[in-house]
Parts: structure tokens; C-alpha cells; sequence
């Protein structure tokens, strides 16, 4: 029933919309006149064009989500996209791409500013996860669609869904919103805060502008915030259980301030790796944007109110050991979009991984996904 084909090496594409009518009105009040769209696809169009499923990454990913790259990356979502996946490739056109203020190709801080010829840094307008939708549009219409099978994403990802349902609220059929929430709740915002005070303390930031520094980005500032948010995808119970208080050497304390548990270690490598494929001042932007983000500002508060200008059939996922974006939050969703008159489920899967469950879980998730879009 589901082919199982092998994805061909994928190549990442882009367009930059440059016309006087592509100018993106940004929340902020700013415009930009052009950006550019980095994106991937995989799968065909049928006839209607009527098979198409977006799908929008989190904080850290990209457009790549799944196969290998010719770059050799493999993608960051290879357990749920591909041949007979929940989101199969034979049988869907799958559209993922780099959001606005990223570092993986679409217009970010890294970017040319043509109006100066350098990186904009932080000239760069601060964006919003509603801006952020708004210049996927363009590349959509670019494609040749106006109707999506499903719109999708875990944490980030499922606010930008939540965000589509509601700027353009005929266009989605389904929406699967993963680990997610309505808005960020204040421990995340103060998570977020934190993981930019330390890039920004860090003395290569150089106000943003160390793109031609000799001495490189802010490397460490980058990989502390990177540690602080990484133990926020990982449950308690998930780090008691890999790490405990297990030595990283030896078999007692080094009475130094170095690594002496594996957990530290374990840290330190995430956050070692992290600034050699993400832009500290990307982190900065799209940190800013989730912490920004409200489902429900534009009905003052009322979620119920603001589910009602959806007309999407939603299908919620969370995750019990997840304390991010908890069940409870996704229940309250659930229960808001029923109240609105939407059809909406909300499965609670057992994971004790946490938030991170969304990205390597492939059961139950695949067949309740499979059941959805069927």
C-alpha cells in the first residue's frame, strides 16, 4: 500500500521576491522591499494540485527535512517524511522551507542588505512568527498553490501552523500542530531571554556586527543559549535516566571547574557543534519571534474567538513528559477550537523523552497522521 522508494539527493532552491508587489509589510511597522525564500520539495503535484502539505521547522532546523542533501546532511524529520511515511512522498508534494530571520538561505540578519552592501545584523527589522508565514506566501503562489492538503510543525513549527490557519484561514485542509502552543508561556520567555543575554554578553558579539570579525561570531555566547534550550527539550526523567551522575572520567570529582559529569559533557558538545551551522544572530531574531507570538491577540485573549476565524480541521500532539509546551496546553487549544466549531482531536502520547519526542518518535504518531489525511 505504501511504496518505499529511495529519495533522490535533495538540492535546496531559491527565489528572491523582488517585485514592487512582493514588498513584505513586517509587524513591526518596517517593510522589506525583497527577500528571498530558501526551500526544498519533494514528491509530485497530482492534476488539482490539491496534494501539497507545508511544513514549517522549529528554532533550529531547516528546509532540509528528509533524505540526504548533496551536501551529505541527512534531514532533521527523516522518521515522518519520505516513501510510505506518515507524511509520504509518494503520495503528497511536501514544501519545506528556511524561515525569515534564518541563517539556512532565506533573508535573515546574515543577509546582504542592499541598501548598504553588508550584512544587516541588527539592522535587520525584529520579525514575528506571523511574518514569518507571510513570506512563505509568495513561494506557494510561486508553485502554483492555493490549496493545501495539510499544514504542519512541531514547537516553533506548530505556532507557524497555528499562524497559517489564521492569516489565511481557506487555504489548509488539515493542520497538525506538534509540542506546541497558543503563545509562549513566561519560564519560556524567561529561557529565551536568558540564551540571548548570553550571546549578547559574549564580547565578539561586537553589537551583532562581527560578520567580518578576524576573530569569528560569538561562539561561546552562542553555545551557552544553545545549552540552556536544550534542557528544555529534554525531560528530568529522560536526563536521570541517560546521564544520572555518571563520571565523565575517572571514578570521582576532579575538585576543578571542568567537566566532571557526563551530562556537562553532553552539553558542551551540543552547544560546541551548534555555531557551526547557525547564526548567533539568527537565534536572537527567531527567539524573539516565538516569545512575541499569541494565537489570540487579535481577539483580545479569546482563544475561542480566535480558533473561530480558522476554518481548518486540527489535529493536535503532545507529549506527557514534555513541560515546554505541555499536554494541558494542548488541551486548552483543543477544547478552544472545538468551542469555535472546528473539528480538532488532541492525541497525548507517552514519551519520556520529552519536548524532543516529536522530532524521533515514529509510532503512534504515523499511522494517527496517516488516519488524518486520509
Amino acid at each position: 500500500m505504501y511504496a518505499s522508494g529511495a529519495l533522490t539527493p535533495q538540492r535546496t532552491h531559491f527565489h528572491t521576491f523582488d517585485t514592487p508587489g512582493d514588498a513584505l509589510a513586517l509587524d513591526g511597522g518596517r517593510t522589506l522591499p525583497s527577500h528571498t525564500v530558501a526551500y526544498q520539495t519533494w514528491g509530485h503535484l497530482n492534476a488539482d494540485r490539491s496534494n501539497a502539505i507545508l511544513i514549517f521547522h522549529a528554532l533550529s532546523g531547516d528546509s532540509h527535512v528528509t533524505g540526504t542533501h548533496v551536501d551529505g546532511r541527512t534531514g532533521w524529520w527523516d522518521l515522518m517524511v519520505g516513501p510510505g511515511m506518515a507524511f509520504d512522498t509518494d503520495r503528497y508534494f511536501i514544501i519545506c522551507a528556511n524561515v525569515l530571520g534564518g541563517c539556512k538561505g532565506s533573508t535573515g540578519p546574515g543577509s546582504t542588505n542592499p541598501a548598504t552592501d553588508r550584512p544587516y545584523a541588527m539592522d535587520f527589522p525584529v520579525i514575528t512568527i506571523n511574518d514569518m508565514v507571510r513570506a512563505q506566501r509568495p513561494l506557494l503562489r510561486l508553485l502554483g498553490i492555493e490549496k493545501l492538503q495539510a499544514v504542519t510543525g512541531g514547537s516553533m513549527g506548530g505556532m507557524l501552523t497555528l499562524a497559517f490557519t489564521q492569516l489565511y484561514p481557506d487555504m489548509a485542509e488539515h493542520a497538525i500542530v506538534m509540542a506546541s502552543a497558543h503563545t509562549n508561556h513566561a519560564q519560556a520567555i524567561a529561557w529565551n531571554e536568558i540564551g540571548r543575554r548570553a550571546i549578547i554578553a559574549d564580547p565578539l558579539w561586537l553589537e551583532g556586527n562581527y560578520y567580518d570579525s578576524p576573530q569569528g561570531p560569538p561562539k561561546q555566547g552562542l553555545a551557552i543559549a544553545r545549552m540552556i534550550g536544550h534542557v528544555t527539550y529534554i525531560s528530568e526523567g529522560a536526563m536521570d535516566r541517560k546521564f544520572g551522575r555518571a563520571l565523565q572520567t575517572g571514578t570521582k570529582e576532579s575538585f576543578t571547574f571542568g567537566i566532571d559529569y557526563a551530562v556537562e559533557s553532553y552539553l558542551a558538545y551540543q552547544g560546541n557543534i551548534f555555531h557551526q551551522r547557525f547564526d548567533p544572530n539568527s537565534y536572537l531574531y527567531i527567539t524573539r519571534a516565538i516569545d512575541y507570538f499569541d494565537f489570540a491577540a487579535k481577539t483580545n485573549g479569546d482563544l475561542t474567538a480566535a480558533f473561530a476565524e480558522t476554518r481548518t480541521r486540527f489535529h493536535f500532539f503532545s507529549y506527557d513528559a514534555d513541560w515546554l509546551y505541555s499536554p494541558e496546553r494542548n488541551e486548552t487549544m483543543t477544547l478552544a477550537a472545538q468551542a469555535a466549531g472546528r473539528d480538532a482531536v488532541h492525541h497525548k502520547i507517552h514519551a519520556p523523552l520529552g519536548h524532543d519526542a516529536f522530532l524521533v518518535l515514529k509510532e503512534p504518531q504515523t499511522e494517527l497522521i496517516r488516519e488524518f489525511l486520509s
